[in-house]
């Protein structure tokens, strides 16, 4: 419905004697009537879309060493992993998974072919050199000229398109206006989703730049939820230095992988007030369990206490939480937590010190054994 929504709009314009305001009076009318997009996001998050922006002969913007489809690949890349990890029963599409060249339509027809729940957009951004911090935007009418510029760059994409895009028409304040409002819903959530993206960048220390408007083709194409996320500024010295660096790019997928997380509580109208921490700690935290792993996968745990006589699982030192014990070396050792990666791992310690277990610190299995902590995050790179 939505989609004939939009080719009357489209047909409607074209029509020298019905002025503007009929146009968005009619799509507005067609909108709210014979479509339910609360409907459609009634059933929860089952199918994710992650779009790694450029790509192929489509490098994107660049700083002295790096370049924008490299850095958008590898943290999308990532923001899939944990995603899958965390829930395995969500579908995570990616427009692509390698170093090729998706024409921004087909981006938006992937979201749209597989009736996506939510569209993820990572891009990075250029202007002067002193310009740092990360945006989140949405569809919307820019606000300022160095927004519609930011439009204009990551839509010059269609350059490298057959033809140079001419099967695009030209983003008008109309059109977009009227797309707005036959997504109005969508549009909401999209906002939603975006001020939780920027409020975890601030938290691993990224200038927050806001949550912005601006008139994307590829998020003027879909029919769902979507953001388009400017992670940091190549053409600044210290932002390319970050956002090239494997740990930082880890960093930022797990700010939009936390964001998705209390996105999708809401969406799906889960109680985040109710048996959701333990002491204070986020139970998403604690990560997966025994049974999620296969024997020979490394798992990541985090110590908190050692022992030289067994302790009672339910001791009121452990505050309730999922306590896994193991022996070495004549002592009985605690552990919290389950992950594939270091990174997630790694956080649960830093809550766990902030919590009075000031001594956490991060431990590696495999097969049930302990293994060197280099060994295991070497082999888990592979």
């Amino acid at each position: 419905m939505i989609e004939q929504i939009y080719n009357i709009y489209q047909m409607l314009n074209k029509r020298n004697n019905i002025t503007n305001h009929i146009i968005l009076f009619i799509a507005v009318l067609l909108s709210v009537s014979g479509y339910s997009q609360m409907d459609a996001l009634s059933s929860g998050i089952k199918t994710v879309v992650i779009d790694p922006g450029h790509g192929g002969k489509d490098p994107g913007c660049h700083g002295k060493k790096s370049n924008e489809k490299t850095v958008t690949l590898a943290i999308s890349l990532k923001l899939g992993e944990f995603i899958e990890e965390k829930y395995p029963d969500i579908n995570v599409i990616y427009t692509r998974k390698t170093d090729v060249f998706v024409e921004l339509d087909e981006r938006a027809q992937i979201a749209n072919r597989a009736n996506a729940d939510l569209f993820i957009c990572v891009h990075a951004n250029a202007g002067p050199e002193k310009a740092y911090g990360s945006e989140t935007y949405v569809l919307g009418l820019h606000r300022t000229e160095a927004q519609r510029k930011i439009a204009e760059r990551e839509n010059s994409a269609i350059e490298f398109e057959e033809n140079g895009g001419a099967k695009y028409e030209k983003l008008s304040t109309d059109a977009i206006i009227a797309r707005q409002l036959q997504l109005s819903v969508f549009l909401d959530h999209s906002i939603n989703f975006a001020t939780k993206i920027q409020d975890e960048f601030v938290k691993i220390g990224r200038s927050n730049r806001g949550v912005r408007q601006a008139g994307f083709l590829v998020l003027y194409k879909t029919t769902m939820p979507s953001v388009l996320i400017e992670t940091g500024f190549l053409t600044n010295p210290s932002e390319e230095n970050f956002l090239a660096d494997k740990a930082s790019q880890e960093k930022m997928a797990g700010s939009i992988f936390t964001a998705f997380e209390q996105y999708k509580a809401e969406y799906e109208g889960a109680d985040l007030s109710v048996n959701s921490t333990i002491n204070g700690i986020d139970t998403s935290l604690f990560g997966l369990e025994e049974k999620d792993f296969k024997l020979d996968e490394i798992i990541y745990k985090v110590q908190i206490e050692t022992s030289a006589t067994q302790l009672d699982l339910s001791n009121e030192r452990f505050q309730n939480m999922p306590i896994w014990m193991y022996e070495a070396s004549g002592l009985y050792k605690y552990t919290v937590g389950m992950f594939r990666n270091l990174p997630p791992a790694n956080k649960l310690k830093t809550e766990l010190r902030s919590k009075g277990f000031e001594h956490a610190f991060v431990v590696a299995f495999k097969n049930g054994e302990r293994i060197n902590l280099n060994d295991a995050i070497k082999l888990t790179e592979k």
